[in-house]
Formats: C-alpha cells, structure tokens, sequence
C-alpha cells in the first residue's frame, strides 16, 4: 500500500512552505498546491491521504472545496485551517463532515495530531456506541446554561454573540464556556463541535 501523502492547499507560499517542512521533519509525505482548482487537478483519488486546507482563499475557498470533493465522491478527510473571525466558517465545515479545524496562529504539535488522526480516520466508520455513551454522560453532567452556551459556542457565535443572545454579561459567558469544555473534557473548540454533532445535539 502506498504511503499516505498530506496534502497542502495554502494561497500563502510561506504556510505552503512551513507546513511541508513540518510533515517532512516527521517523516510524512506532502504535497503543495497555492489554489484549490490547482489542487483538483493534481491530486490523485485513489491515493491515501488528507488534505489541510486554508479556509479563505482566492476564487475558491476552503468550504468550497470540500464541497466539491464530496460531490466528486473523493474519501480524503479534510482538516480546515482558520484565521481569527472565521470560526463560524470552520464549524461549517466541521458540520459538513471535516476531520478537524485549526486556528492560526497554531501550534505544530496540535496540527501533527490532527493530521495523524486524519490518516487514521476510516471514512464511513461509525461512531461507536461506547464514546458515544460517554458523550452523552459528560453532556449530563451540565448545567441547562451551560449546555445552552455550549450548543451557541459550537455554532461558531463569538462570546459577545452568545451574552447577547441569553442576556448575561461577556464575562459569564466566558466562565460558562470554560466550565462546558472542562466537563465535556474538549481540549479545542474543534473536538466541542465533534462531540456536539456524535450526540446529535448538532445537526451535520
């Protein structure tokens, strides 16, 4: 079986070049593409991989193709890369069946880990009963506020979004955000959303 690749579509030549070299020093295979359409053409299908992909790009953005990789039928899971202000966007895409989201600036070690789950993800593979089960017994365990600052954080809402929303300050926002994500034992944003969509309190 041939090695996976890692595939990188980055319109920023310096990202391009700084996540191969990253992947390289682990002994992972990659390939750099500045566009999505360059991507499209070049990748091969039937080859084993992932693809880590800037979400705001020039002509076609990040949710734009992985949308057309999913109409092309193409089981490559998808890790979304984001900048500040496009949270919203990456729960979209994590919604819509990404492996993961990351937001810059980010640590190298959180995208290794990213991506080797990526290429150990199995497409189709259903989630099993067990982490499901626990799941749902860490989302027991919170309060009705909580759980309803957790769901509007998992939309994407910024922390002033969500007070506004329930009528509480910025700051209890914050301290009922920390409190879901440590009973939900979430270490990012990206592994709430997850977790939100498994127990089917979200709707991929």
């Amino acid at each position: 079986m041939p090695e996976p690749t890692v595939y990188i579509v980055d319109d920023e030549p310096a990202i391009r070049d700084s996540l191969a070299m990253l992947l390289r020093s682990v002994g992972l295979a990659s390939r750099t593409f500045p566009s999505a359409p360059a991507f499209l053409e070049g990748f091969d299908a039937g080859a084993p991989g992932c693809l880590v992909a800037d979400v705001r790009m020039p002509g076609m953005s990040g949710l734009e193709l992985q949308e057309a990789l999913r109409a092309r039928q193409a089981a490559l899971p998808v890790i979304i890369i984001t900048g500040h202000g496009d949270i919203a966007m990456a729960v979209r895409a994590m919604k819509a069946g990404a492996a993961d989201f990351i937001e810059k600036p980010f640590n190298e070690q959180v995208l290794l880990d990213a991506v080797h789950r990526a290429l150990a993800q199995r497409p189709g593979e259903p989630q099993p009963s067990a982490v499901r089960a626990e799941i749902e017994a860490r989302v027991a365990t919170l309060t009705p506020r909580e759980r309803e600052v957790m769901l509007l954080v998992a939309e994407g809402r910024p922390n002033k979004v969500v007070a506004t929303r329930l009528g509480l300050s910025t700051r209890t926002v914050e301290v009922h955000r920390a409190k879901a994500m440590e009973k939900m034992q979430a270490r990012s944003l990206a592994e709430l959303v997850r977790m939100a969509i498994a127990c089917e309190l979200m709707r991929p």
